[in-house]
């Protein structure tokens, strides 16, 4: 089991949408809730999370890679890729170059690496208009970690993130019950004993047309106007934020 965990990432990875105010950054996300369960099954265990929300992957790969090495970390997980996908034009192929680099970078310094695939977002609308890019990334990805022999996280399989319940209010990032559903994925990858469970959602509500409209009209208000904003004016969401785990230590989780 590891000892040096460290995390590196965007939103994803940091936590966004499992709001806990008791954590740093407010989030707790499916890293933290991974780190829990393998810091009470092994004794020095620590942990560290370089993940900042609005990175871009050049960014992450060119702020993150070096302090991580610099840990000499056991186990690392990397996903990045995620914001480009969504600019207007990205170069999937020399994004893809960049992060086998950086993989390879991580596997030569003795780490176990897990990598992920992007989440297939076939039932909702604003994934939908992405869903080729998000599989091309997706084949890159499967194709470094088959290079490099790291460990990979089928987020594209886990048919349960379809799911708008698992996703929080916009609609950008997991929500609690999401995040366990990934920290879970990850354990499992890792061969991991643990307790957390899968939340059983029931069937899905029936919304009206009417009903539909105005859900849809309070997240444009409430959150893809701000994100448009944010990218007229050249800002990230991340630019205040700092890791909320920068540097190894002993993590409890609760």
């Amino acid at each position: 089991m590891s000892k040096r965990l460290v995390c590196l990432g965007d939103s994803f990875t940091e936590g966004v949408g499992d709001d806990d105010p008791a954590a740093p950054n407010g989030v707790r996300g499916w890293a933290d809730r991974t780190a829990a369960v393998l810091a009470a099954g092994e004794s020095g265990f620590r942990y560290a999370n370089l993940a900042v929300r609005g990175k871009l992957l050049p960014q992450v790969l060119n702020e993150q890679v070096e302090p991580a090495l610099a840990m000499k970390p056991d186990l690392v997980t990397l996903y990045a890729g995620g914001n480009d996908l969504m600019r207007p034009r990205v170069d999937l192929d020399a994004l893809a170059d960049s992060y086998e680099r950086a993989v390879a970078r991580l596997r030569a310094s003795g780490a176990q690496v897990v990598l992920f695939t992007g989440v297939d977002g076939v039932e909702d609308a604003l994934f939908r208009t992405i869903r080729g890019r998000v599989a091309i990334y997706n084949e890159h990805v499967r194709g470094i970690a088959a290079r490099h022999e790291t460990l990979l996280v089928d987020m594209w399989s886990m048919r349960q993130l379809r799911d708008r319940r698992m996703w929080a209010a916009d609609r950008l990032h997991l929500n609690a019950a999401g995040h366990t559903e990934i920290a879970i994925a990850v354990l499992d990858t890792l061969g991991v004993r643990h307790e957390l469970r899968h939340v059983t959602l029931g069937a899905r509500p029936r919304l009206s047309a009417r009903e539909r409209r105005a859900e849809n009209f309070r997240w444009g208000r409430e959150h893809a106007l701000p994100w448009i904003g944010r990218r007229l004016k050249g800002e990230s969401s991340g630019d205040a934020m700092s890791p909320k785990w920068p540097v190894l230590e002993a993590f409890g989780g609760d």
